[in-house]
């Protein structure tokens, strides 16, 4: 027989099954055991998927091959090689190194009198231990099957458990619109994996459900503004559909695909085809959802289609449930804000409350406040003037020169704004009544109401105190015109250290442009 055919290369398989394949690597340093194995498992087959070998000379090349490809399903793995204990070596770096615990190790050695069996067995987290010489070709047939299955049931668990974790995760902070995402990331996964861990899941809703989060409209992403709520999106994906979270379904998927979404949304039912499926998921307060699956691994069964029809129905209870309490949420937040407006006596149209919550953000933000207590911080400037209203409006409203009577009126405000807030138990609240006494205090002590000095001020209040001079001295008031922007930082600038906090006002500086955005985005309207 001619060496160069034994020992050639196999030609690759071009027409490849759709459904993917397995990855096996064969490491000996003896190339007819390469060749024979290939040859022996050339047609086999698993749930659909064929293998795809990759070979290692040495023990050295195998570890490189493990850092190159992290989803290896079997390894047959030979012992001496370039020393005596390569193979061994190899098993060692692979669980104990890569932390991989789900290739299965498949030990095959032609000097097992140098390798007991019983010590390798009982010392290295192996799968199986074969002599060269009993591994007929039916054998290892029937090893490479156990080996398969036991890895495919493995990563099933797998799938599960991150998706459970990333429920977990989620259900610390479940009703923030990126842990809503998360959530549903996770029920996906769960479903995906249940059903033969299928990596490409989508959740798919209407325009209707988008009050739980924004998406801009670059690259074809959802505005709320410019869409019929008839439209549907991509709310949540796995796999193929992570990177298409926002996108308008007819934009995430094929022309046929898409097809099968609207008919499922039309007829209210589930879809099934080759390898995907389009599940209908009812609503009582919404236009229904979409549970997307594609790439599945196995036809599936009477059993299966009974899961994605239970799942499907709780999937979206659950995300009806969580869409009522985002917009309970969002009543409360325009609630306060629309009470720290009337309470200021600014009229409906000016913007100051807004610029303040969204500078107050901008500038926890750079100042890495958690996620959490930015938008308590945000929420609770809007009624950081709440005690105007016990002061009497031709005062707050004069624009001749205030009389000593004036100024002690309206310096009361702070601890009147502090009284009406203090007795409550709500955590914004509570930070409401903190700025209402605060945010007139000076960073040199020489404030009100009590004169405190330096970090015995909050710092939020520090930060509202710069902020609401910043923006106060930007735009008209009925006592005084807009400065421009360089007076402005000139004053800023000679009250650092005295009035401000410096820190703070080199972090309002540094960042001046995105400040100035948002005072444009939000321009102060006649008074």
């Amino acid at each position: 027989m001619n060496d160069d055919f034994l020992f050639a290369e196999d030609e690759k398989d071009t027409n490849t099954e759709s459904l993917g394949s397995w990855k096996i690597l064969i490491v000996d340093d003896e190339p007819e055991v390469h060749t024979v194995t290939k040859l022996v498992l050339n047609d086999f087959s698993l749930d659909g998927k064929t293998i795809e070998f990759i070979s290692a000379n040495s023990g050295e090349e195998a570890k490189a091959m493990f850092r190159e490809h992290r989803n290896i399903a079997v390894v047959l793995l030979d012992v001496v090689m370039e020393t005596d204990d390569a193979g061994l070596q190899v098993a060692n770096y692979v669980r104990n190194e890569l932390d991989n615990h789900f290739t299965r190790i498949i030990l095959r050695t032609g000097q097992p009198g140098q390798a007991p069996e019983k010590d390798v067995i009982i010392n290295y987290d192996i799968n199986d231990y074969k002599s060269k010489t009993e591994l007929t070709a039916q054998k290892l047939f029937t090893v490479i099957i156990a080996a398969l299955r036991s890895y495919r049931d493995i990563m099933v668990i797998e799938e599960n458990r991150a998706g459970l974790e990333k429920i977990i995760d989620a259900s610390v902070d479940l009703f923030s619109s990126q842990s809503l995402e998360k959530f549903m990331q996770g029920i996906i996964q769960q479903l995906a994996s249940i059903l033969g861990c299928s990596k490409d899941a989508a959740y798919i809703t209407t325009a209707v459900a988008t009050t739980s989060r924004t998406l801009d409209v670059d690259n074809n992403k959802v505005d709320n503004n410019k869409v019929d709520d008839d439209e549907l999106y991509v709310f949540a994906g796995n796999g193929e559909y992570s990177s298409k979270e926002g996108l308008l379904l007819k934009n995430a998927i094929n022309d046929k695909e898409y097809a099968l979404c609207v008919q499922a949304m039309q007829d209210k039912q589930i879809v099934y085809a080759e390898d995907h499926v389009v599940a209908y998921c009812n609503s009582k307060s919404h236009k229904g959802a979409l549970l997307y699956l594609s790439g599945l691994p196995r036809r599936l069964c009477e059993s299966d289609k009974h899961l994605i029809k239970r799942f499907s129905n709780s999937v979206q209870l659950a995300f009806d449930n969580v869409l009522k309490t985002v917009d309970l949420e969002g009543t409360q937040r325009e609630i306060i804000e629309r009470l720290g407006h009337a309470l200021e006596h600014e009229s409906s149209d000016a913007n100051h409350i807004k610029r303040m919550a969204e500078m107050a953000g901008l500038m926890a933000n750079k100042l890495s406040m958690p996620e959490q207590e930015i938008d308590t911080f945000k929420l609770a400037v809007s009624l950081h003037d709440v005690g105007t209203s016990r002061v009497p409006k031709a005062i707050l409203h004069k624009t001749t020169e205030l009389t000593d009577d004036d100024i002690f009126a309206i310096r009361q405000h702070a601890e009147f704004g502090y009284q009406i807030l203090k007795d409550s138990s709500r955590p914004t609240i509570q930070l409401a009544a903190t700025l209402a006494r605060q945010h007139h205090e000076r960073w040199d002590g020489e404030g009100y109401p009590e004169g405190l000095k330096g970090e015995e001020i909050d710092q939020k209040s520090r930060i509202a105190t710069l902020l609401d001079v910043f923006d106060a001295l930007l735009n008209e008031r009925l006592y005084k015109p807009a400065w421009n922007i360089d007076k402005v930082v000139n004053t800023i600038k000679a009250e650092s250290g005295r009035h401000f906090e410096p820190a703070l006002v080199t972090c309002l500086l540094n960042h001046l442009p995105a400040f100035l955005a948002i005072q444009s985005q939000y321009p102060n309207k006649n008074l």
